[in-house]
């Protein structure tokens, strides 16, 4: 039986610039990042296709200027992963916005059966005894032996660590950094009416959480983004042994829940934020696998 890969741990910098960053991310996981490119069906029966078409033009010049607008050093960062890899800067980019673009693909286009209901799920609780979050990652069977963990430092000193997938920015699954913030991730499901063309991508958010210096700090960077979509955002300041659960949606909507004593689950459906969302199966909602990573405060 062939043996499992572990996951690999890239430790670097810091680097002259935010470009140089992520050469250095493309340079050394190119063949990671272009296998998930070739195998991830998603990218290449939608993405890709949709990407080409005259009617995504305007959807991408929106996603380019306005991301590029707000986060510039992340955009390079984006550029270099795309060249330090040897990939197409069109392919990195879309990989990106996944989430962003796949409610503007015509329905006739998408092959539903490909995209996942089931993406990542927590249990948090803060009581007088333990404070502890238990995530479980769970993605598109594309990315199955397609992350890695970064962990850099910054020239301002700034470390972080971050689980990432192929290609994309870390970290759109968790990370935490060395003022001791810490996040995870859950996706939510609202309707097509509640998205926005162009807006903010959620890649970049969570990229830019990694360098929040404290939970107020992580809620205003959340807080001030034109998200396209929503997302569900679980911070964790290890300093001042608290946890809120933060759900976005377009228009700057957003709703905070601190979590106490009371086990709080939260899985890929909107709990305390009124947004008018996709109902999935209860199964969906239900599911039960084991957690990980577990992080204790």
């Amino acid at each position: 039986m062939e043996a499992e890969k572990s996951l690999e741990i890239y430790e670097f910098g810091p680097c002259e610039d935010s470009y140089q960053m992520g050469f250095s991310i493309g340079n050394h996981f190119s063949n990671l990042i272009r296998s998930r490119l070739s195998t991830d069906s998603i990218f290449n029966h939608q993405l890709l296709p949709f990407s080409q078409t005259p009617q995504a033009q305007s959807l991408l010049h929106s996603l380019s200027h306005n991301n590029s607008t707000k986060f510039p050093d992340y955009w390079n960062e984006m550029r270099g992963i795309a060249n330090g890899s040897g990939v197409p800067f069109l392919h990195i980019m879309i990989l990106n916005f996944r989430k962003e673009i796949l409610p503007f693909i015509p329905k006739s286009e998408k092959i539903e059966v490909e995209e996942t209901i089931d993406d990542c799920s927590d249990i948090l609780v803060v009581s007088d005894t333990m404070a502890v979050a238990a995530h479980n990652e769970d993605a598109n069977v594309a990315l199955v032996g397609h992350t890695y963990l970064i962990k850099a430092t910054l020239s301002n000193g700034l470390s972080y660590t971050a689980y990432t997938y192929a290609g994309e920015l870390p970290s759109c699954a968790f990370g935490f950094n060395n003022h001791g913030l810490a996040f995870t991730l859950n996706s939510v499901p609202p309707t097509d009416s509640e998205i926005v063309a162009g807006g903010i991508g959620r890649n970049f958010i969570s990229r830019d959480l990694l360098e929040a210096t404290s939970i107020d700090d992580a809620i205003s960077r959340i807080r001030s983004s034109q998200v396209s979509i929503g997302h569900s955002y679980n911070l964790l300041d290890v300093n001042l042994r608290k946890i809120l659960n933060v759900e976005t949606a377009s228009s700057q909507r957003i709703s905070v829940h601190e979590i106490g004593s009371t086990p709080f689950f939260h899985a890929n459906m909107y709990l305390h934020l009124q947004v008018n969302q996709v109902i999935k199966s209860i199964l969906s909602i239900c599911k039960v696998r084991p957690f990980t990573p577990y992080v204790r405060l």
